[in-house]
């Protein structure tokens, strides 16, 4: 029987409609995007190839002149910002293709329904902001870990809620989040290990800020390792468990604050756990209780 303080309060399922519902938003806004894309790259126009943000302000610019009918690349490229960083020439040939009306009929729609969109958005993440105020404290605590902005410490906060101390230990909170491989064997050989069937508006919030953190911290770190030897997949589920033991410390303890411990912490980490495997395997073998003592 599922215990009571297992069941989410209202307050917690309602945060949860409305960061589950702006994720859905947000999805949505990127795949109107990406169908921009598709078209502009059908007439040859490689905008993005240049620009990181298609629809940003200098993006934006030249995307209207294109649907008004301004086809010179020249004078496309004029409209480009300052911080672009393109130069004029390289631009100009990202412009140069075979926009006809056709091309220019279903992205004349796009940045409405795309500005559509922000605004709902817009208006979920104020109304996040509210509901969530109480949790202010704990949403900054979150903020601090590396690849997890406001928006992403929201949708953790809002899948796992603040009460910690009914998971006893981090590995409770992964496991409830279904995120930890499960031991699979048959006729005593082991086989690969799988993960459940969890909840999917938490494990992609997991995997977003997983991808995320790829500066020069321990989770990068970590994730870099696990990538190379067992492949990305692996590398991202084994990195969010660690974000939800770094979760489990921060909301366990009102004053706690995330310290990275380094991109080298496995570096330092193993000639200690080199140096305690070798000292178990002597006690094993004589028996007895080993002590180190410094060199003279």
């Amino acid at each position: 029987m599922l215990r009571a303080s297992f069941i989410p309060s209202r307050p917690q399922r309602q945060l949860r409609d409305l960061t589950r519902y702006r994720r859905t938003l947000t999805q949505e806004r990127t795949r109107e995007k990406q169908r921009a894309e598709k078209l502009l790259e059908d007439a040859q126009i490689k905008l993005s190839s240049v620009i990181s943000d298609i629809f940003g302000v200098s993006g934006r610019a030249m995307l209207d002149a294109l649907i008004a009918g301004q086809h010179n690349p020249h004078e496309l490229a004029a409209l480009a910002r300052k911080n672009v960083r393109a130069p004029a020439s390289v631009l100009q040939e990202a412009l140069t293709g075979h926009f006809t009306g056709h091309h220019a009929f279903m992205p004349g729609m796009m940045p409405a329904r795309i500005d559509a969109l922000t605004a709902q958005i817009n208006a979920l993440t104020a109304r996040i902001g509210e509901a969530i105020a109480p949790c202010a404290a704990q949403v900054a605590q979150l903020d601090e870990i590396p690849g997890t902005g406001i928006t992403a410490a929201q949708d953790l906060l809002a899948g796992t809620g603040t009460g910690m101390p009914r998971f006893p230990a981090p590995g409770h909170l992964v496991s409830w989040a279904k995120s930890a491989p499960r031991a699979r064997q048959s006729a005593g050989r082991s086989k690969a290990a799988t993960t459940g069937k969890g909840n999917p508006w938490l494990g992609g919030t997991l995997g977003e800020a997983a991808a995320a953190a790829r500066t020069r911290t321990f989770l990068a770190s970590r994730y870099k390792r696990i990538a190379r030897r067992r492949g990305r997949n692996r590398a991202v589920v084994a990195t969010g468990n660690s974000l939800l033991t770094i979760i489990w410390h921060l909301l366990s303890d009102p004053e706690a604050r995330f310290t990275d411990p380094g991109p080298d912490w496995h570096d330092r980490l193993a000639p200690l756990r080199r140096k305690r495997q070798l000292i178990a395997e002597l006690e094993r073998l004589s028996g007895k209780k080993v002590t180190l003592e410094d060199a003279a």
